[in-house]
């Protein structure tokens, strides 16, 4: 729906209130009670598009700060929310993380990035596993299949025939942020959309899943190789 330069996606729902969510890639979208009527809900847009051009601002001055990385001795990766030295060494595996340290073989610096990449993917799937297998438990599901891959904006996306998809990029994050990823995903086995249900199930399997949503939220662009 237009307003001047901006657009918003609208999302009703059977909540009481008026909400307003900038995504990862930049979509704005508005949630609204069922029978808001859209006249509302335009002139609730129009009060917070200060905020919003704000926040978008704030978005890409975070991205424009942030320097791409370095193959080199010294630079910081990140794995389960804790980083991690580069140390560019000769022969022996690509990569691997040893006493504390990453070691690039020299030979694959050129490549790095595709080749920390490949790390990450796998060694991202045993522990997705894990975690999948915990909780699943909890939730009373079962997953047709398990699949870590490039979900570009997306920290995970489940399929309607039941496959969870996770990005690579969970692996950099620390675990209970992991298992947030993990425990949204399963819901969406029982709950296609982020209904009043939905949370309300989060919530009984993670507590505090609010303040690991806002944490992902916040942190989310971060996360970067």
């Amino acid at each position: 729906m237009p307003s001047k330069t901006l657009t918003y996606t609208l999302i009703r729902s059977k909540r009481k209130t008026l909400g307003i969510t900038i995504e990862r890639n930049n979509d704005i979208i508005v949630r609204a009670p069922q029978d808001c009527p859209v006249d509302v809900i335009d002139d609730f847009f129009e009060g917070k598009k200060f905020w919003i051009y704000q926040k978008l601002a704030e978005k890409r001055l975070i991205e424009d700060e942030l320097p791409p990385k370095k193959y080199v001795n010294g630079e910081g990766f990140l794995y389960l929310g804790k980083s991690y030295r580069l140390q560019i060494v000769d022969g022996g595996a690509p990569l691997k993380l040893s006493h504390g340290y990453f070691e690039l073989n020299r030979k694959y610096a050129d490549k790095g990035r595709e080749t920390f990449i490949k790390w990450y993917r796998e060694h991202a799937l045993p522990i997705i596993e894990k975690r999948v297998e915990i909780y699943k438990s909890i939730l009373g599901v079962e997953p047709s299949d398990i699949r870590v891959l490039d979900l570009k904006f997306r920290w995970g996306s489940c399929s309607s025939a039941g496959t969870i998809n996770i990005h690579w990029k969970t692996i950099l994050v620390p675990m209970p942020i992991v298992d947030y990823v993990v425990v949204h995903e399963l819901v969406h086995l029982k709950e296609k959309n982020h209904t009043q249900k939905f949370w309300e199930i989060m919530g009984s399997v993670l507590s505090d899943y609010e303040k690991r949503k806002e944490w992902l939220k916040v942190n989310g662009n971060y996360f970067e190789i």
